[in-house]
């Protein structure tokens, strides 16, 4: 073996012993390095935007509870459905029920919160993905309860009566902030991250809980 190679194996030791000396990057290293690849990568168009590089307190507890399989401590969990249960306002004009009929439209449309998606367009709720809702509709997820019949199986045959105005309120704070009532609900927080407008809100609500509404017959 010549001087050359000789040295050339000496170089390629020593890199060798440094690789098995070096400590591998912890967790929190790799995770703040897909941060930061996904901050460069990452440009505000249409109807994405920055903020979702940065989840919210609660978005980030949930998440380490997830990642970990360890459960939020229950005043933990509390005081998240504290923060979010004063984000939700009652409608501006006290009217909670709409149209039952641009309710579907609102659940079968998952359109939204995509580069493509023009800032003014409105965005669909997807409801579908989720739950069942129409008895006639074939496609529907599971993740979420069946929501069929939803008020007729809570009693709801007058929505602007006392004694429906209990489940009227839940229903609409569900929709406006799920993590009110479930501090690590997947639900989307439709009315707090303004996802949907309150008249589709109220559109969605008559779907559920309008008496005339198919979900209801």
């Amino acid at each position: 073996m010549n001087r050359k190679h000789t040295l050339a194996m000496a170089i390629l030791s020593v890199a060798v012993l440094a690789a098995c000396t070096t400590p591998m990057p912890s967790s929190a290293d790799l995770d703040q390095l897909t941060r930061d690849v996904v901050a460069r990568s990452f440009r505000a168009q249409g109807q994405a935007k920055l903020d979702r590089l940065s989840p919210d307190e609660d978005n980030r507890l949930c998440a380490v509870a997830d990642q970990t399989g360890v459960a939020l401590d229950t005043q933990v969990s509390a005081a998240i459905e504290a923060r979010n249960m004063q984000t939700i306002k009652a409608p501006a004009d006290g009217k909670y029920l709409g149209d039952f009929k641009e309710g579907e439209k609102v659940a079968q449309s998952g359109a939204g919160k995509t580069w493509t998606d023009k800032e003014e367009s409105a965005n669909g709720g997807n409801c579908y993905n989720c739950h069942q809702i129409s008895q006639t509709e074939l496609s529907y997820g599971t993740l979420g309860p069946s929501l069929y019949n939803y008020g007729k199986m809570r009693g709801v045959t007058n929505p602007v009566s006392a004694e429906s105005k209990p489940i009227v309120e839940y229903t609409w704070g569900k929709i406006q902030n799920a993590r009110a009532y479930n501090a690590c609900s997947n639900m989307p927080r439709f009315g707090h991250k303004g996802i949907l407008t309150e008249t589709q809100i109220k559109d969605v609500m008559a779907l559920l809980l309008d008496p005339a509404s198919p979900v209801n017959k």
